[in-house]
C-alpha cells in the first residue's frame, strides 16, 4: 500500500501561475496524494482562482 502524499502550496501573489501548478500536479502518474493550498493573504486574485 502506498502512503498519501501532502502537497503543499503557499499561496501569496501566484494568480499567475497557478494554474500551471495545480495542472502539473494533477498530471503526474502517482495518484495517491492530497493538495493543500494555504492563503497567506494574498492581494491578487490567486484565492479565486484555488477553487
Amino acid at each position: 500500500m502506498k502512503d498519501l502524499t501532502s502537497i503543499i502550496i503557499p499561496i501569496y501573489k501566484v494568480e499567475d501561475y497557478l494554474e500551471e501548478c495545480l495542472k502539473s500536479i494533477t498530471n503526474q502518474t502517482y495518484e495517491i496524494f492530497e493538495v493543500l493550498l494555504i492563503n497567506d493573504g494574498s492581494p491578487d486574485n490567486s484565492e479565486k482562482n484555488m477553487s
